[in-house]
């Protein structure tokens, strides 16, 4: 295939984020660069592990890398510029007299389940002369075994298929342990992972360091494979490799593409229920992801480029060119820490997993404060978050009155392994995760103006509505959603929760018509809004506990009091802790309270979208977009750091980072 690209992307590098996503799908599927330049090192999954991707380019037979860092004495293209829009990262880079343009798409179209749920990325290099003569390019690329195993000592094996007469590589590990392990700092162990092109001309498996220099110094591949498997992803590094049909690039911009994709098999554990993969409904064959992928391409391209263009005037819109660089580079980190998959019932079903954290599945406290995303790109996302939960919460198995915090270890959804899981109340988050279900599910009947998710699951909502009742005003010392700061008693914040639980419940209730609960629901969160201005007051600003006078927190629960209009609190609490917030910012941001010096990215969005004004906005937007610039931690997007000094604190790469897409989503409520 050879295509003519019109390179209208301009490229700049007024942004440098601490991490570049390249290949992303889900929390396994999942490579990044860590580094300024894609060849300032291997790039590596989200944890930091490595997945080596290699590309290498031969310009009128010298050798050039412009994807990772080896063959080390192989000199590396000079990056000219970045782009990284929602659903596509892109490299500029000059290679002597040739310029490369390296788009790698990933098709997380939110608007879109089928290209959402198609584990496919597609690299598309690009090149063009800048000297105005002709000249030959050559083009190689290659995956590791890294990409298929957790561990390096790992064994894997390798086979090549032809698909629709396109070659097709598979390297996998060679034990298959489906769906066998759970935790944290984990890799795919099962499964296969996929490199072919359509533009393909030679293809080889062998040692990585074979392989790329025989590349850069002949510009060929060996003529037959290496056939000494299985053996660990670490003998010699084995590689899928291929090169790519040669060109002669003038000015004229001629490209080349390869796709890169996962087949896992058996995706999610849930309640018992092994679930495949949404590609696989029907299919029992991987030939069929690769057919897919290729048949779909030009239409996903299309696709893509169209969203990312109307994500970004979107957000410019609602917040100027800074925020959208923020929230741009959020969006694929957000879903891509996700998995997608339907249960046996045909329900859509999205389960998280709490990243660099304890690896928990389907976290209520981490799908509260990544719901923005959803809520306004497509709220049929969100409610497949939270319906794993009601159908957990709603069966024998769950005897406590408050909602679970998780349903286990990713990716195995079978019970709550947080605090005292299923056996005991100790260490859960009884208010928090009552709260946060009772408003998600609010927001979700009004965005879709549908309340039929409240409707089936009616009893297990009421009953935490009415734990928060009793429980909400003033919380016992327990544990929030920011759990690593300790227990707390009379939370203010916490207490903020609870009542806008209450209210929307009486929301849900109004929906539902009936109107008796619902007067008597939003009269008793009122009464809680009051009482709680009287106990949280501490003269120019409220308190962080409310018997802890002297302290200060953000209160970012706040943000839906203005969202869904219910107008329970004055504004004269906006205006004090607006005020209050400015004053108390640190360099690279507001910090979550007076304990630390540490801040959640999420949180300083949800606060200042409690602004009505651009400029109080700005002020507290700015320093997170100088963070993203600045951080010395090269890490996927962390949502918790130092205000000083910009330093990951913990955490990285977490789907709570599409929070900074309330600011939109105040906009699509029209608020």
């Amino acid at each position: 295939m050879l295509a003519v690209i019109i390179m209208s992307m301009s490229l700049g590098a007024s942004f440098r984020p601490p991490a570049v996503p390249l290949v992303t799908h889900d929390p396994y599927f999942s490579v990044w660069s860590f580094d300024d330049a894609p060849t300032g090192s291997h790039t590596r999954h989200w944890t930091g592990a490595t997945m080596a991707l290699a590309v290498l380019a031969r310009v009128d037979g010298k050798a050039y890398r412009l994807v990772g860092r080896e063959p080390e004495g192989v000199t590396p293209a000079e990056m000219r510029g970045l782009s990284v829009r929602a659903t596509t990262t892109e490299y500029a880079l000059q290679a002597g007299p040739v310029e490369f343009r390296m788009e790698f798409l990933s098709p997380l179209l939110a608007d879109d389940v089928a290209e959402l749920a198609l584990p496919a990325s597609y690299l598309t290099l690009t090149a063009r002369s800048t000297d105005g003569a002709a000249h030959r390019v050559e083009l190689y690329a290659d995956v590791t075994g890294e990409w298929c195993v957790d561990r390096p000592h790992q064994p894997v094996e390798w086979a090549r298929y032809l698909v629709d007469g396109q070659p097709v590589l598979a390297i996998a590990s060679s034990e298959q342990r489906v769906l066998a392990r759970k935790g944290d700092d984990l890799r795919i162990d099962w499964g296969r992972m996929l490199l072919s092109s359509p533009d393909a001309w030679r293809t080889a498996f062998g040692a990585a360091a074979k392989l790329r220099e025989g590349f850069a110094t002949e510009g060929s591949l060996p003529a037959g494979d290496d056939l000494r498997m299985p053996r660990p992803a670490h003998d010699e590094w084995p590689v899928a490799a291929l090169t790519l049909r040669d060109a002669e690039v003038g000015a004229e911009p001629v490209s080349r593409r390869i796709t890169l994709a996962y087949d896992d098999v058996s995706s999610i554990e849930f309640l018992g229920r092994k679930l495949p993969p949404i590609w696989r409904e029907g299919s029992q064959d991987f030939g069929d992801l690769i057919r897919a992928a290729e048949r779909r391409y030009v239409r996903i391209r299309e696709r893509c480029r169209a969203f990312d263009a109307e994500l970004r005037r979107r957000l410019e819109e609602v917040g100027g060119p800074k925020y959208a660089q923020i929230a741009e580079l959020a969006y694929r980190q957000s879903i891509a820490g996700h998995k997608l998959v339907r249960d046996v019932d045909g329900k859509l079903l999205m389960f998280s997993k709490e990243n660099f954290s304890n690896g928990c599945i389907a976290t209520v406290d981490v799908t509260y404060p990544g719901s923005p995303l959803y809520l306004a790109l497509n709220p049929d996302l969100l409610e497949a978050q939270i319906r794993p939960i009601l159908v957990y919460a709603s069966s024998p198995r769950w005897r406590w009155p408050f909602a679970p915090h998780d349903l286990g270890t990713y990716p195995l959804a079978n019970g709550q392994v947080y605090g005292g899981g299923e056996r005991t109340e100790e260490n859960q988050m009884p208010v928090e995760e009552s709260g946060n279900m009772l408003i998600l599910a609010a927001a979700l009947a009004e965005r879709k103006n549908d309340p039929s998710l409240a409707r089936e699951f009616w009893p297990v909502l009421t009953r935490w509505a009415e734990y928060l009742l009793e429980k909400g005003l003033d919380p016992e010392n327990q544990l929030c959603t920011d759990d690593f700061a300790g227990h707390l008693a009379h939370n203010a914040n916490l207490s903020i929760k609870a009542i806008l639980g209450i209210a929307c419940y009486a929301r849900l209730c109004e929906r539902l018509g009936l109107r008796e609960d619902a007067a008597r629901y939003l009269e008793a969160a009122r009464g809680m809004a009051k009482e709680w201005a009287r106990m949280a007051d501490d003269g120019d600003h409220y308190r962080l506990a409310f018997d802890k006078p002297g302290t200060w927190s953000q209160k970012y629960n706040l943000v839906w009091d203005k969202l869904l209009g219910f107008g329970l609190f004055p504004q004269e609490v906006y205006d004090r802790e607006l005020a209050w917030y400015l004053a108390h910012q640190g360099r690279y941001g507001l910090p979550l309270d007076n304990r630390a010096r540490y801040t959640k990215t999420d949180w300083i969005l949800w606060t200042a979208t409690l602004a009505d004004d651009r400029r109080t906005f700005d002020a507290l937007v700015d320093p997170v977009h100088a963070f993203v610039n600045e951080s010395p931690s090269r890490v996927p997007f962390t949502d918790w750091y130092d205000v000083d000094t910009g330093r990951q604190v913990g955490f990285q790469a977490r789907t709570v980072i599409g929070g900074v897409y309330m600011p939109l989503l105040r906009r699509v409520f029209g608020k």
